[in-house]
């Protein structure tokens, strides 16, 4: 029996001087800076908020060999380049830069070049670094093809009238870049529609006094009606229902945020159970996965890997029949 151990313990030796030592995995100081986590704040015209956003990232990097720094830039210029200034002085490997004002970016890129920190912007460009975020006119396509092909399908030779509803008077370009793209994307099946513009001023809650009023108005034809965000879809959904217009409208929006999909025990709009609702669908954004999408750029980029200047967001129309695909339900056993 010892004569056993000795030969096990002569074997370990032997194995431990012979096979190398495995090498220590590097982790990353990663910082990101947050467009905005005040509570009610949602993001980009859709339903999203900053601290869906952010959860994104603390989940995605629990895999990753990352430490992560995070900064809540609360809207502010003047916060987003304070903020990149602790970054710095944290002496982070690479900055995460989520801010809408270009001066504002600008002057953090020039502080980061300085500091010789590499930048990864989310959303809104920053100068000289790769851009992560949405492709809106391609989204607005996607939502106008949905609805020119139900038309096509569903009223061929009938009278059809295009309704764009949410806050059409914003004057950044996501909002643009959408109604381009619905109205690009309709026209390829319904060349000639006509589209209403009900302009809800930021306030999706406007969308069913709106819509209830246009209904009143335009009894003899079939709706398509595209919504800038869910939440507009659903009070849209509303004024379709107690106007008893059901048969002759569908909607199609755009975000698919919680607001229009859930579990198994919430009744939403776009659910398997609930294939009556003149909700057809949603175009994804998935800014509530932002993390998992980003930090595997951010260890490219610090891998000396050089990215394409835009990674664009994949966008899907989302409806009853793939939902669970796409957003398993939470309490679903």
């Amino acid at each position: 029996m010892a004569l056993r151990l000795r030969r096990r313990s002569f074997l370990a030796g032997l194995l431990a001087n012979c096979l190398p030592a495995r090498a220590e995995i590097r982790h990353f100081r990663i910082a990101f800076a947050n467009l905005d986590e005040t509570p009610g704040v949602t993001l980009e015209g859709l339903g999203f908020t900053g601290s869906e956003v952010r959860r994104s990232f603390e989940l995605a990097a629990r895999t990753l060999p990352v430490d992560m720094f995070y900064f809540d830039n609360a809207g502010d210029p003047a916060r987003a380049i304070m903020n990149a200034e602790t970054a710095i002085a944290a002496k982070v490997d690479l900055l995460i830069e989520y801010n809408a004002d270009a001066d504002a970016n600008a002057e953090i890129a020039r502080r980061l070049a300085e500091a010789t920190i590499p930048i990864l912007a989310l959303v809104d460009a920053v100068p000289g670094a790769p851009l992560y975020g949405p492709d809106n006119r391609a989204a607005g396509r996607i939502a106008g093809r949905a609805l020119g092909a139900f038309a096509v399908e569903n009223w061929p030779g009938q009278q059809v009238l295009g309704v764009l509803i949410g806050d059409l008077a914003d004057p950044g370009p996501a909002i643009r870049d959408r109604v381009q793209g619905i109205t690009e994307g309709v026209h390829e099946s319904v060349p000639t529609l006509k589209l209403a513009s009900l302009d809800t001023g930021g306030q999706s809650v406007r969308a069913d006094a709106l819509l209830a009023k246009f209904l009143q108005t335009e009894r003899g034809q079939r709706l398509l009606i595209a919504t800038l965000d869910d939440l507009a879809a659903v009070y849209a959904k509303n004024a379709i229902e107690m106007n008893r217009r059901q048969s002759d409208c569908v909607i199609v929006s755009q975000g698919l945020d919680r607001n229009i999909h859930g579990g198994v025990s919430e009744k939403k709009e776009i659910d398997p159970n609930n294939r009556g609702s003149v909700v057809l669908g949603s175009v994804a954004y998935y800014m509530d996965r932002y993390g998992y999408d980003v930090l595997p750029l951010a260890l490219r980029v610090l891998a000396g890997e050089r990215l394409p200047p835009r990674t664009a967001t994949q966008h899907v129309l989302v409806t009853a029949a793939n939902v669970f695909r796409e957003y398993p339900p939470f309490d679903m056993n």
